[in-house]
């Protein structure tokens, strides 16, 4: 059964397409990232499943209703920590769940949500004196308060150090057990890799891949490969001995691309007659950033972007 489901959705801004025909679904009790540079259309999309925004077109439902025509109901089963989350200085993360109870009209214990959160230890602590990672935590605790059954967390990690960015992961893991529905949105790749059990890449209004991180490797990757140091001379004795797919830099990286998995004895074994020198031998395969950056052209840095180039000239295609 599906927590979202969304069909044919569009929002446009002006002559702008913010959202262009985009469908997917959620599934209950799964993490859901949804990816992609600045201006995708990632938080539109997510306003509309929050009932905060309009649609144009197309078909929404979240957890059984229209978002934007039974939105208030629909709050009282979400969580939601906005991008840039922030509270009041002088309140302590206990005042801070105790007064969003008294908004939700709901009883709880300050002390549970927030051993849940793993802040307890911080429990009379103003907000202003927290480390970057608590205040992050100060607000999963809140989005924890009504109990809700589906989480929107917008860019949770954003701008922690790894340790308290590994903290934070633990708490959303230990959400997903409790059978948790999670939307999340992210500029590290690495964290919708590690967290999600499904990924939607946006790109200018339109999804350009979905489905676990692994069928997105392997339906976008350029599969399993060998790199090592060396020069032009010894990618074109490659290419040219083991009739492989070789690729150079133009610095100082060589890549062999390996279609089964003896390829790779191929080319060590061409390599040894070579005579010509190589080093750092290693075999990779994509991530999702890579994907990623394959994909839109774009690769996200501290909450910006920078244009991905590549200078990799290829033989043998």
């Amino acid at each position: 059964m599906s927590a979202i489901d969304v069909s044919s959705l569009h929002k446009s801004y002006g002559a702008l397409q913010a959202v262009d025909g985009i469908s997917f679904s959620v599934k209950q009790g799964e993490v859901f990232s949804l990816l992609g540079p600045n201006g995708a259309g990632k938080t539109t999309t997510i306003e509309i499943l929050e009932g905060l925004r309009q649609r144009d077109k197309g078909d929404v439902n979240v957890l059984g209703v229209d978002p934007w025509k039974n939105g208030y109901a629909l709050h009282k089963k979400l969580g939601i920590i906005p991008q840039g989350f922030t509270f009041f200085e002088k309140a302590t993360p206990k005042e801070a769940i105790q007064y969003y109870a008294d908004l939700f009209g709901v009883k709880v214990d300050p002390s549970e949500i927030l051993k849940k959160v793993v802040l307890d230890d911080a429990i009379k602590t103003y907000f202003e004196d927290l480390s970057g990672g608590q205040k992050q935590k100060v607000g999963l605790s809140l989005a924890l308060v009504n109990n809700p059954q589906l989480l929107f967390l917008d860019e949770p990690t954003t701008g922690l150090d790894p340790q308290a960015r590994r903290a934070v992961w633990e708490v959303i893991r230990g959400l997903k057990k409790e059978g948790r529905t999670i939307m999340l949105t992210t500029h590290y790749l690495e964290e919708a890799e590690l967290l999600s059990d499904r990924v939607a890449i946006m790109n200018k209004g339109k999804l350009v891949a979905m489905g676990t991180p692994e069928e997105i490797v392997a339906q976008h990757g350029s599969g399993e490969r060998l790199e090592v140091r060396g020069d032009r001379k010894l990618a074109d004795y490659l290419r040219n001995d083991t009739g492989l797919i070789v690729d150079y830099d133009g610095n100082s990286l060589v890549t062999v691309r390996l279609r089964e998995k003896h390829d790779a004895v191929v080319a060590l074994e061409s390599m040894d007659r070579s005579g010509l020198d190589w080093t750092d031998l290693k075999t990779r395969r994509d991530s999702l950033e890579d994907i990623f950056i394959k994909l839109v052209g774009f690769i996200e840095e501290g909450g910006g972007i920078k244009e991905a180039k590549s200078n990799t000239t290829t033989g043998g295609e």
